[in-house]
């Protein structure tokens, strides 16, 4: 029950966070903001000052910045309908971002104390695979795969395991960059004496320590940020291409029993602090991307709007009418509202069916 409650928290923590960069950014740009909440439902504390009416509220579940002219007409030459395109598109970008920078923190957070990270270099080949004169040495140390930059550990061997028979590989040996263009590495079916079956490439990633200064950690801290960022756009060509389906995603059920499963298998207190901290920090990431993408309903499909009327007010002097873009929002909201409760029933059921 504890880490129920942590995980519902930190659901509520990033959106509230989310929605601060909202209300910051408009505070900042000068546009009217009426009200902004943590939390949702009867609140529990408010204050009014200024224009703004601040507020708690009592469910733990997020919060929102309600903005003069947000959604509907206005008058008020400071609601957020009247400002400039470029005030509306920072404003919209802005809890995106403060998401982003929520991850990085909490990346940051955990890699401080470290001292060293891991890093995957060339183990050696499998023998009988006729990988041996492959062009890599022992010691090697992956630096990207394909045009795939190593940023953080795992990645060779994630990129290993997704590539062509053909790699385009590029390490470091001795210091030096060393690239090796179009090696020949197809996977390879081989069935052991058990009637084992495994189908690979025959070269081994291994890995080493590699030292973690001041400077270095924040780099590192920025590498995995960015690792999230693909890891969403990765699994999201998955699911285009059918690789994956719409049973392989998760949603806030399906997520907050993750986060329950990885905090009560912890071994002690510091291993929960450090699983949690980091599922939070994907968490962050990813709700950056996602909001981010072009979808009605979606800061990103607001912002395509914004984009879209800049393109045809220069071209043709027209805009799209503002209730033909709440229209398609308004049809955005109820297939996200669908797509959400499907995931939901699939989580649910995913628990049962355990």
């Amino acid at each position: 029950m504890l880490y129920i409650i942590v995980a519902i928290l930190i659901f509520g923590i990033l959106i509230a966070t989310h929605e601060l960069g909202h209300f910051a950014t408009a505070k900042l740009l000068g546009v009217k903001v009426n009200e902004f909440s943590v939390g949702m439902g009867p609140a529990i504390w408010k204050k009014q000052r200024g224009d703004t009416l601040y507020s708690v509220r009592i469910l733990p579940i997020g919060g929102y910045c309600a903005m003069e002219g947000e959604d509907d007409d206005s008058a008020d030459p400071r609601a957020f309908g009247k400002a400039a395109s470029w005030k509306k598109m920072v404003i919209l970008c802005a809890g995106a971002a403060m998401n982003f920078l929520t991850g990085l923190l909490l990346i940051l957070i955990l890699y401080v104390p470290q001292q060293a990270v891991l890093v995957e270099t060339y183990g050696g080949s499998t023998p009988g695979y006729g990988t041996e004169e492959c062009g890599l040495l022992p010691g090697d140390r992956f630096l990207s795969i394909d045009g795939h930059r190593i940023l953080v550990y795992g990645n060779a061997q994630m990129y290993l395991e997704r590539a062509g028979d053909t790699l385009d590989i590029v390490v470091e040996r001795d210091g030096q960059t060393v690239r090796l263009d179009g090696l020949y590495l197809p996977r390879q079916e081989r069935t052991d004496e058990e009637g084992v079956t495994t189908n690979r490439r025959g070269i081994l990633v291994a890995s080493e320590a590699a030292p973690l200064s001041g400077f270095g950690k924040v780099q590192y801290a920025w590498n995995m940020s960015l690792d999230f960022v693909r890891l969403v756009w990765i699994s999201l060509g998955d699911l285009i291409s059918g690789s994956v389906g719409v049973r392989d995603l998760s949603g806030p059920v399906g997520i907050v029993d993750t986060m329950t499963e990885v905090g009560s298998s912890a071994t002690s207190a510091y291993a929960a602090f450090y699983s949690l901290t980091y599922f939070a920090a994907l968490i962050a990431v990813n709700l950056a991307v996602m909001n981010l993408l072009p979808l009605p309903a979606l800061d990103g499909g607001r912002v395509f709007f914004l984009l879209l009327n800049i393109v045809l007010y220069r071209l043709f002097r027209k805009r799209i009418d503002p209730r033909y873009e709440g229209y398609v929002h308004m049809a955005g909201l109820a297939a996200l509202m669908c797509l959400m409760l499907v995931v939901t029933l699939s989580d649910v059921g995913k628990l049962f069916g355990r």
